[in-house]
């Protein structure tokens, strides 16, 4: 995981309200995986939307949302679209 104050560590920080950013930034880990569950590539995310992001952090972000998912209890459905 890479925290705000450690820039060679692959993880997040938390900001004041409690929301998962990447560190060095105030993108919200949230708003990557959207974009990333949107079908956006890396790179289109970079050059769209956050050109402070590299892919580092974005699969930085990829593996904050694994880690969670391993540590809780979490059930899963399908919706239909």
């Amino acid at each position: 995981m890479r925290w705000k104050n450690d820039r060679a560590n692959n993880s997040q920080s938390k900001d004041p309200f409690r929301q998962t950013s990447v560190a060095g930034s105030r993108v919200t880990v949230q708003s990557v995986l959207e974009l990333v569950n949107d079908g956006l590539s890396f790179k289109e995310i970079i050059q769209g939307y956050y050109p402070e992001l590299t892919i580092e952090d974005i699969h930085a972000c990829l593996q904050y949302a694994i880690a969670l998912v391993a540590a809780e209890d979490i059930h899963l459905r399908s919706v239909a679209t």
